[in-house]
Order: structure tokens, then C-alpha cells, then sequence
């Protein structure tokens, strides 16, 4: 019992030594604090500091859906000599972690949605918001083409196709949830996860050096009048603050925060219920059921001014994400990366975020976008709203700082709608 408490105080209170390293570190800074906490969460798998039962015991699991092992099933085993009676605390820490990534990632994403301003960001809709929608024109058609490319190169493609819609939409808490809406085990979650990571860096290097050039090349040149009028205190919110944690223990901001906690455990309740509501014939739906509703919800809660205006909504949303991520990826063994199909993923993947970008280049062109709002809005969709800010630093134009941060805004708010949809459409091919 002293272990499984122990465990659950390290998940839960981890991230903030990971928000420390960041905010101490520069290099840490630019790794961030989800990708500090999966690869802590892959380094605890992989060395064996948290126990992951005798083989008898990992071959039972991987046998059926669930990922604990009734206590009968397990009982049995060990009488049969296939298990060992340390499994059974092996089998409660396996539950735990999942309980655990289960509550803080359905918890954190209203939390997220909370401060998501729609409505202002609406009325700046003019070329950047073009940009936007042929964004999420390339996502689409690229995936979906790589689906079919990769279709028979590793099992379920259409789950992979259906979270990189996600996450090249929204972000990493769409990705998150997407592994949840479709039923994705935590160990090829994770592995997706930092193949994703290591492409993502690559984009990221063009995108804050060579990109601004070759853009400009291509594209017209970025004039005023099709900018937004940058607002300095809603810049300083909206980006600066996305990773400041600081502040959020003072009594006028604290108590307000529980109150939008309450109330996204609220919500999260409501979504849970779905999943025992909807029928078992229709099982595979009943995750999708439970993540779409809570997404829904957190966007009708955002409307409402009151919670809207909550502090540091966002930032708790992230730490419970931090918390997920450490969990999914401690469950995880490294050395499951460098397996079949290693290269045919990462091509996958490349082709996803690489494809997409030139597609929509394509269509930049044709809608003569300029090179300023396209690199921006494909910063937003592909990265999310906290590089945009890095990005328009390199493009020496802060004018589409509000139009990154809006694309960023819809994509959080589409990822798990487009990724759900798509994943099933292609799940009948």
C-alpha cells in the first residue's frame, strides 16, 4: 500500500520539479516540460525502476483489452505457477497508472478550453484566416493520402491517421485524447509520441531559420493592411503567459481556480457517464462519446464570461497534461522504439507534417497568401499557439502574432472533432 501512495504522490507532484528545470534552464525551456516528462516517464520504464511484473504475468495482459488483470484471472495464474505473487501489486500499479492518465487528461481539457476567447478571436478574421482554412484543407488530404501510402505497413493505420489529424489540428492534448478516443495502448502511444518529437524538431529548426527566406521567395510579401493591429496586453496574455505557472497559489487567484477545477471534474463526470451510458454494442464509440462531450462542454463553459475570465486556467489544464504525460510514458520501454517498422513510421509521420506543409504552400499560392500569414498559421497548426510567438520573433513581425494564436485557438478546439471523425471514416477502407 506504501508503494501504490508513494507512486501516485510522485506522478501528481513530479511536473513541478519539470516546470522548475524549464524555468531555471534555458535548453531545458526549448525542450519543454511535456518533453522532459515523457522522456523521464520512458527513462522510469525502461530502466525497470517501476516493475512490470513476471513475463507470465505481461503475456496474460497483452491478451486482452483491458490493462489490469482481474484478481480471479490473476489468482489463477499464480496457483498455475504462470505468474508470481508480486504481480499482484504490479497488477494494482498497472490500474493506478491508468486511472491516474485517464482523470488529469479528461480533467485538463475543459480546464484548457476554459479561457479560449472565440468570439474576440472571430473578429479578426481577414487573409490570415484564409490561411487557416486551407491549413486545415492540407491536413486533411495529406493524412489521408499517407493512410493509404502506409495503410498496410504497421496495424491500425487509421488510428495513426486519425491522432496525427489531431495533433496536426489541435496539438499534443489532442493527441492525448485522441489515444483515449481510439483505444491506443500506452506503449506505441508514447513511441508515436517521440517520433513525432523528433520530426517536429527538425520543423521546428527550418521553420525559425531558412523558412522566413524561402517563403518570402515564394509568396507575396506580408503588407499592413492584411495584418491585425497588434494588441501588446493581449499578446502578453495569450503567449508570454501560456507556460508562467507563477502566481497561481495567491488567494485571489487560487480560489477562483478551484472553483474551475470543481468544474471541470464536473464535466469530466458528466463525460464519464456517457461512456456507461452508451451501449456495449457500440463500445468502440464509447471513449469518442465521453472526449467529444467533454470537448463540447468546455466550449459552451468558455462562453460564459465568469469562467472565461478564471486565471491560470490554461496552465493548471497543462500540468494535468504534464501529469498524463509522465504516467503514459513510464508505463513504456524504450528499446520497443527500434523495432519493425521503425522507418516506415517515421516516413508516416514526415509525411504528415512535410506534406501538409507543402500542399498548403501550393495553396497559398494559388489564393495568393502571404508568405508572413502562411508561416504563421502552419506554425499554429502544426506546433500550437506557444511557438507562434517564437516564429513571428524569426519572421521580425509581430502583426501575426494574433492571427498564429487564433489558428492556434481553433485547432485546440477542432483536433478532437477532425482526428475522431477522419480516423473512422478511414477505419472502412
Amino acid at each position: 500500500m506504501f508503494k501504490l501512495v508513494i507512486l501516485v504522490i510522485f506522478y501528481l507532484t513530479f511536473p513541478l520539479v519539470l516546470i522548475f528545470f524549464c524555468k531555471k534552464w534555458s535548453l531545458l525551456q526549448k525542450i519543454g516540460a511535456i518533453g522532459l516528462a515523457y522522456l523521464f516517464g520512458l527513462v522510469l520504464g525502461t530502466a525497470g525502476i517501476i516493475p512490470k511484473g513476471s513475463e507470465g504475468y505481461r503475456l496474460a495482459l497483452h491478451t486482452q483489452e483491458n490493462a489490469t488483470l482481474n484478481m480471479e484471472t490473476l489468482e489463477t495464474l499464480i496457483s498455475e505457477g504462470k505468474a508470481v505473487p508480486e504481480d499482484i501489486i504490479v497488477n494494482k500499479m498497472v490500474g493506478i497508472q491508468e486511472n491516474i492518465y485517464i482523470v488529469a487528461l479528461l480533467v485538463a481539457f475543459p480546464l484548457l478550453l476554459f479561457s479560449l476567447n472565440l468570439k474576440r478571436w472571430l473578429k479578426y478574421a481577414k487573409k490570415g484566416f484564409l490561411s487557416i482554412g486551407l491549413a486545415l484543407v492540407a491536413g486533411i488530404v495529406m493524412v489521408t493520402a499517407g493512410f493509404f501510402i502506409w495503410k498496410n505497413a504497421f496495424p491500425d493505420t487509421w488510428k495513426l491517421a486519425g491522432m496525427f489529424e489531431g495533433i496536426y489540428t489541435g496539438g499534443s492534448p489532442n493527441f492525448a485524447a485522441l489515444k483515449l478516443i481510439l483505444n491506443v495502448d500506452s506503449e506505441r502511444f508514447v513511441v508515436l509520441f517521440t517520433y513525432d518529437t523528433v520530426v517536429g524538431a527538425v520543423l521546428v529548426l527550418f521553420f525559425i531559420t531558412v523558412a522566413p527566406s524561402i517563403f518570402r521567395a515564394i509568396l507575396p510579401k506580408f503588407k499592413e493592411k492584411d495584418g491585425i493591429a497588434l494588441d501588446q496586453d493581449l499578446v502578453k496574455k495569450e503567449t508570454e503567459g501560456l507556460d508562467d505557472y507563477s502566481g497561481m497559489f495567491k488567494r485571489g487567484t487560487l480560489v477562483p481556480l478551484l472553483k474551475a477545477l470543481g468544474l471541470s471534474i464536473i464535466i469530466a463526470a458528466i463525460g464519464g457517464c456517457l461512456f456507461f451510458i452508451v451501449p456495449e454494442e457500440y463500445k468502440q464509440y464509447k471513449m469518442a462519446a465521453t472526449v467529444l462531450s467533454i470537448t463540447t462542454l468546455g466550449i459552451l463553459a468558455s462562453l460564459i464570461k465568469s469562467i472565461n475570465r478564471i486565471e491560470k486556467t490554461f496552465q493548471l489544464g497543462m500540468y494535468l497534461i504534464l501529469v498524463f504525460s509522465l504516467t503514459v510514458a513510464s508505463t513504456s520501454d524504450l528499446r520497443t522504439m527500434f523495432g519493425k517498422g521503425m522507418l516506415d513510421l517515421v516516413l508516416f509521420i514526415s509525411w504528415c507534417y512535410w506534406g501538409s506543409l507543402i500542399l498548403h504552400l501550393i495553396l497559398a499560392k494559388i489564393f495568393r497568401i502571404d508568405a508572413d500569414n502562411f508561416l504563421i498559421t502552419s506554425t499554429a497548426f502544426i506546433f500550437s499557439p506557444p511557438f507562434v510567438p517564437l516564429v513571428a520573433n524569426a519572421l521580425k513581425n509581430k502583426d501575426v502574432i494574433i492571427t498564429g494564436i487564433a489558428g492556434g485557438v481553433i485547432g485546440y478546439v477542432l483536433g478532437n472533432y477532425f482526428g475522431t471523425t477522419l480516423a473512422y471514416i478511414l477505419k472502412g477502407f
